[in-house]
């Protein structure tokens, strides 16, 4: 307990950012996921300290997205793209295919460079990782945010059918939504 506390005090001195991590509620959703989606959220605005209290106070506590989102709000997205494994030189970087009758395989690269300097470049194409590349994007705009059962959550001024933002027949490998958007 003391150890804790002196944790805490220590960061509200020496921390200039402050991030909870947050994870999703997969019990909620129709898919068949059993590992939580896990998200960082940073906290801005005040003091350090205010801030830690605020972050104590949401432990184990369910946030809603109309808490983390406001409309109009411009956010940064960190993400990794699909990971596809170790994947040869032809399938990685789309090099040529040697011949027929290439020896000891054709998926390859004829060379991987100059006598000198002695060592293989940066830039020659290898086989290795393919995927799993961290990527973020800069500045995506939050239209809306909506309830979970809106009827009109899809309605807009030059629209005003009543409609949910669920589209004829659900989403396209998701389905129906049926939570907060």
């Amino acid at each position: 307990k003391q150890w804790y506390q002196r944790r805490v005090r220590g960061m509200a001195k020496y921390c200039t950012v402050v991030r909870v991590l947050c994870h999703t509620q997969h019990k909620l959703f129709k898919l068949q996921e059993k590992k939580a989606h896990i998200m960082e959220v940073q906290l801005n605005g005040g003091e350090i300290a205010d801030m830690i209290t605020f972050a104590r106070s949401l432990l184990e506590k369910p946030i809603s997205v109309k808490d983390l989102f406001s409309e109009n709000e411009m956010i940064v997205i960190i993400g990794v793209t699909r990971g596809h494994g170790f994947k040869g030189v032809t399938f990685r970087w789309g090099t040529k295919k040697l011949p027929r009758k290439t020896h000891k395989g054709l998926r390859k690269v004829a060379c991987n460079g100059a006598w000198h300097p002695s060592k293989v470049c940066w830039s020659v194409p290898r086989a290795g990782q393919f995927g799993y590349n961290h990527r973020t994007e800069v500045n995506k705009k939050v239209y809306r945010v909506g309830a979970k059962g809106d009827a009109k959550s899809a309605s807009t001024p030059s629209d005003l059918t009543d409609k949910a933002i669920t589209p004829m027949g659900g989403f396209h490998r998701y389905g129906l939504v049926n939570e907060d958007i």
